[in-house]
């Protein structure tokens, strides 16, 4: 599964010639945990011209492709379908009318029990730093009478995650909705949800942690988007080298104070 995200660069900006910070847009490989490639815009919304750019650049054939609501446009629908993969996209209110249509069928659905339905449904159970979790995924595949049919030819299925906290005595909820190109497993489409997030998690803290890139004054040229690759590029080789396994943190220091774990991170890695 590839993972397609935007991070703003804070320290990208200048106040003296009015230079806005940029944004730079991902792809992540979720199973491998490695940055394929990124590309760079002025503004977060420009992100919806920068995802053709990426799909253009990289082979994602064969692959799911996730994307925020950001990314939840027809025209990168159907790229990603003429580029061989198949999409989950999220779904939020900068699309008012798939976001209604897409409530109205699964409140539907769930008042009936999904009575009659083809939908496949998982859920999962976490526990642990003083709360609890429960996941309910569902998947179903779109109907004939789906409103916006049409104007979405590659849509396939329809999706929903319910995400349940307990901590300290409250519950809060929360409810996010899909679209897909394919009708997968419910494990599946789990997978692809919660893989979503691995680009936070897994490149985004990390650059902001481990390698300050938020903290950094680097405004003048290209040497923003310069220093965002380098780094990206070094988290990607940190996390291929396995023989040391303690955090990035820790094997970025010792990559700096040993020339022999340097040579292994950035040849044997």
């Amino acid at each position: 599964m590839l993972a397609i995200d935007g991070k703003t660069l804070r320290g990208s900006y200048n106040r003296g010639d009015d230079k806005a910070a940029i944004h730079m847009v991902s792809v992540w490989a979720t199973a491998n945990q490695l940055s394929l490639g990124s590309t760079t815009v002025d503004e977060k919304s420009n992100e919806i011209t920068a995802i053709p750019r990426l799909l253009e650049l990289i082979d994602v054939s064969g692959a799911l492709v996730t994307i925020d609501a950001m990314g939840c446009q027809k025209e990168i629908a159907q790229k990603i379908v003429d580029n061989g993969a198949d999409y989950v996209l999220a779904v939020k209110e900068n699309q008012p009318k798939l976001h209604e249509a897409l409530t109205e069928f699964f409140e539907e659905q769930l008042e009936n029990d999904f009575a009659g339905s083809k939908c496949r449904m998982r859920t999962t159970k976490d526990k642990g730093h003083g709360r609890k979790e429960q996941r309910d995924y569902f998947v179903a595949p779109v109907p004939e009478d789906f409103p916006l049919l049409k104007q979405w030819p590659t849509l396939k299925a329809l999706g929903l995650a319910i995400n349940v906290t307990q901590r300290d005595g409250k519950e809060t909820s929360e409810v996010r909705y899909y679209i897909l190109s394919t009708f997968p497993s419910a494990r599946r489409f789990a997978e692809a949800v919660r893989g979503h997030w691995g680009i936070e998690n897994n490149l985004h803290w990390q650059l902001d942690v481990t390698f300050g890139e938020d903290g950094l004054r680097i405004h003048r040229g290209h040497g923003p988007a310069n220093m965002s690759i380098l780094m990206r590029t070094a988290l990607s080789l940190l996390k291929k080298e396995t023989s040391n396994r303690r955090g990035i943190a820790t094997k970025r220091l010792a990559a700096g104070w040993n020339e022999a774990y340097l040579e292994k991170v950035l040849i044997r890695g």
